[in-house]
């Protein structure tokens, strides 16, 4: 694989045009060209839509695009590691979280571990559910944070806490001041519910098809904590949990537990793998401890381990 024309790709299809692209990697225009064609050829795709006057990226390119990316960026950081190995700092631990518990639960575990551990390094990205379980698999991070069940044959899941699902209400909404609220009692609000294929979604849609009810009107949104914001600025209402809710204001919005009661299932996802390092060891200490301490500070979490 020609690294030249895969930064070649990559500079085109993000710059927007041939000439940018040439002017960031100091080559000429028809260099850049070829590069691009040679590389179309060797993965036998069509990056481009060459029928107009400029450069359209095709769905191919732009699939490809993303996994290049990662490619490159992954080749950009050889040097700080050469660096690193040479100052005896050779340890990174490469963690991946799901954006639900991203603030709420990842970063604080990450935040104890640093404290506790100044010569380790930590590398912690933030990936889609579906995404972070086909990474995890390929050994592009140590461990992943994030919502049960994940069903691959490459990952070892353990699980951490339950947390129940509650509904999320803007402040001072008429349903705020109950114990507990029922599919019936949401159907005549706007319902902000995530898009199809995401495991909160499928986790919204059976609350209300379990109860025979149907939202009187919803929207979609691409992200649990985007609902909760739309919440927060009284688009609606959603159904989600406190880790989640937590990652926005908390004066605007206030939380109910529904009924009949759900629990959604947070844990830890590992590679299939003989060893860990110690350093792993030392970051479960600490996440195992945040989670102690988030199931003292409210009834609707529970260990799970």
């Amino acid at each position: 694989m020609n690294i030249k024309a895969l930064r070649a790709f990559r500079a085109t299809l993000s710059e927007g045009s041939l000439v940018a692209a040439s002017d960031i990697l100091h080559l000429s225009q028809p260099a850049i060209s070829r590069l691009i064609s040679g590389l179309e050829a060797e993965l036998r795709l069509t990056l481009f839509d060459r029928s107009g006057r400029n450069l359209t990226p095709t769905p191919e390119g732009l699939a490809f695009y993303k996994e290049a990316g990662r490619i490159l960026d992954n080749l950009d950081e050889i040097p700080r590691i050469a660096a690193e190995i040479k100052a005896g700092r050779t340890e990174t631990l490469r963690i991946v979280t799901m954006p639900r518990i991203a603030q709420s639960l990842s970063a604080p575990a990450v935040a104890r571990f640093l404290q506790n551990n100044p010569d380790t390094n930590i590398n912690l990205d933030v990936r889609a559910r579906r995404e972070a379980g086909k990474w995890l698999a390929g050994r592009e991070y140590d461990i992943g944070i994030g919502a049960l069940p994940v069903d691959h044959p490459g990952i070892v899941t353990k699980p951490l806490l339950r947390v129940r699902a509650q509904a999320v209400l803007p402040i001072g909404h008429p349903l705020s001041s109950r114990k507990e609220l029922t599919a019936d009692d949401l159907v005549d609000e706007t319902v902000i519910r995530l898009m199809h294929g995401l495991l909160l979604r499928d986790q919204l849609d059976d609350f209300f098809h379990s109860a025979g009810a149907t939202p009187r009107q919803t929207c979609e949104v691409a992200a649990s904590q985007l609902a909760c914001s739309l919440v927060a600025e009284r688009a609606g209402v959603t159904i989600a949990d406190e880790l989640v809710a937590a990652q926005t204001q908390s004066s605007k919005l206030t939380l109910v537990p529904v009924t009949p009661e759900r629990w959604m299932t947070f844990g830890i996802l590992y590679p299939l793998s003989d060893t860990k390092p110690e350093a792993l060891h030392l970051f479960e200490n600490a996440l195992f401890e945040i989670v102690a301490e988030l199931a003292q500070q409210s009834p609707t979490l529970e260990l799970a381990f």
